[in-house]
């Protein structure tokens, strides 16, 4: 029971922290936008979207621990909302390149003809940027030991700190030299920054969506592994995916006339060394593959 307690206050606070690091990022993010359209920076809008990544990766963070917390109550959702952090990988993604593109657009038309940004608006933004990263990182990294879900937007959190570190340079640059670049090329190379990990990110969670084999888990040499457990003589419907990050799948057939519950048991085994615990592992006799003669489901 005490057990139990512990896991329970150890959610809560997780749960807690997100929620309060979300609140003080959407803050910094508002400031931030609206600095940036105020004063024509494009630097600041740049590292605005580029702060939404961290705002959306902290969402999809919360989302994930509530789920694993309260899990699906419907027959109808045998596995919940989890996929519900995929699609919002998919959106971010698509919304960041978004984002890249028109920034990168905006400072090739600024080319010879740059306007005038104020360089003290800038500093005092990227200072509190800062410090909100500071705030956030504080409060996420005991917890992001022990979860992926929140080592996500800790990571995300921590990369952000290039851009605020970039437009606090631009700022300073303004204002002690008056360059009217200094904007438009920490803008760039920002976006620059943003576009292959938007890239990335996307390309993780259309991997998930279209159910491929996780890049870690290596398929043949899974299928030989079952295929030298004593006793299998065949394997065959092998199928491997991702439901979320940090959490792969495995459904197996084994041919084999030998004790099912020893070979079932190996071949858990094999699974297990290789990450792979939501498994379903179906033993069938060498004469009838069609036939089940046990299951062992996670």
């Amino acid at each position: 029971m005490g057990a139990g307690h512990d896991h329970s206050h150890s959610s809560d606070t997780r749960v807690s922290r997100m929620v309060i690091a979300a609140a003080i990022l959407s803050a910094f993010f508002v400031l931030e936008l609206v600095t940036a359209l105020l004063i024509n920076s494009i630097a600041l809008l740049a590292d605005a979207g580029h702060m939404l990544t961290d705002l959306v990766a902290m969402f999809m963070g919360l989302t994930a621990v509530l789920l694993a917390k309260r899990g699906s109550t419907s027959p109808a959702r045998t596995y919940g909302w989890h996929r519900a952090e995929v699609f919002t990988a998919v959106a971010n993604a698509a919304l960041l390149l978004g984002v890249a593109v028109f920034i990168l657009y905006e400072a090739f038309e600024r080319l010879g003809n740059a306007p005038e940004v104020p360089g003290v608006p800038m500093i005092v933004v990227a200072l509190a940027g800062l410090a909100a990263n500071a705030v956030v990182v504080m409060l996420l990294r005991s917890q992001s030991k022990d979860s992926l879900a929140v080592k996500g937007a800790y990571m995300e959190v921590m990369a952000d700190t290039v851009g605020s570190i970039g437009v606090l340079i631009a700022g300073i640059v303004t204002v002690t030299t008056g360059w009217p670049y200094a904007d438009v090329v920490v803008a760039v190379l920002v976006a620059l920054w943003v576009l292959p990990r938007a890239i990335a990110l996307a390309r993780a969670a259309l991997r998930i969506l279209s159910e491929s084999s996780p890049q870690h888990i290596d398929v043949n040499e899974l299928r030989a592994a079952l295929e030298s457990v004593d006793g299998v003589t065949g394997v065959h419907d092998l199928h491997v995916w991702t439901l979320v990050p940090g959490k792969d799948m495995v459904t197996a057939h084994l041919t084999s006339s030998a004790d099912t519950a020893r070979v079932l048991d190996d071949a858990r085994a094999v699974l297990n060394a290789r990450g792979l615990a939501h498994a379903t592992v179906q033993v069938e006799p060498p004469d009838s593959a069609d036939d089940c003669s046990c299951e062992a489901k996670d």
